[in-house]
């Protein structure tokens, strides 16, 4: 036999499961509006510029890290015809050294300056130990020598393009979280302009390393 009590607990079990099914679909329809939101408002279009600059940036860094390992060899090379240009090669050595001690976040605009300074300084060294080299024929003519030359050359290359697609991935997640109404959506969750990736003497840096093995070094006075 149900009590009076009994009815009024069934009564309240009721409503209150009602109340939460209720409270879970509005809670859902939240989400789902939401979402829908910030879709149109860029959110999604964010993420993926976000996550191409952080793509373009590794390719970045690939090929610097490529540039990198190719040194060492390079240096023992020379060295095996020109050790008395010591302080040519510890030029280059030190340079790579600085590089590789550089955590860079290119978030930061900081950072990235710091690793651009330090790339450049690793550029010119770099450039000042291929023309030494010019003043030794039997190093020039050495296959060894003649082929990390040219695979620098290539990677010098790769940097530049690298480089370029993550100026130009920057440059438009840059440009979309300025423009309306994705600069609210920015705004809101926290997402500002990322720092360009530029250096003082850009077409000195854009311009690789080069050794003319058809030219003769000019005589000794």
């Amino acid at each position: 036999m149900t009590t009076q009590s009994d009815s009024t607990t069934l009564r309240l079990t009721v409503r209150a499961g009602g109340s939460g099914a209720l409270h879970r679909l509005l809670n859902a329809l939240m989400a789902v509006a939401a979402v829908a939101v910030l879709s149109g408002c860029g959110y999604n279009g964010i993420q993926s510029a976000d996550e191409a600059t952080k793509q373009s940036w590794a390719e970045v860094v690939n090929q610097y890290q490529r540039r990198a390992d190719l040194i060492p060899n390079l240096v023992n090379t020379v060295k095996g015809y020109a050790d008395q240009e010591k302080e040519v090669l510890t030029r280059v050595t030190e340079a790579r050294s600085r590089v590789g001690q550089i955590q860079v976040n290119p978030g930061d605009t900081g950072s990235l300056k710091q690793f651009e300074s330090a790339q450049a300084d690793m550029g010119s060294a770099l450039s000042r130990l291929l023309v030494v080299a010019e003043n030794y024929p039997q190093l020039k003519s050495d296959q060894n020598f003649r082929e990390l030359q040219a695979e620098l050359a290539g990677t010098e290359n790769r940097i530049t393009v690298a480089r370029k697609r993550f100026i130009d991935s920057v440059s438009a997640y840059n440009v979309m979280i300025r423009q309306f109404p994705v600069n609210l959506t920015a705004m809101v969750m926290g997402y500002d302009q990322k720092p360009q990736f530029t250096v003082e003497n850009e077409k000195a840096i854009a311009t690789p390393p080069r050794v003319d093995f058809g030219t003769p070094a000019p005589a000794a006075k």
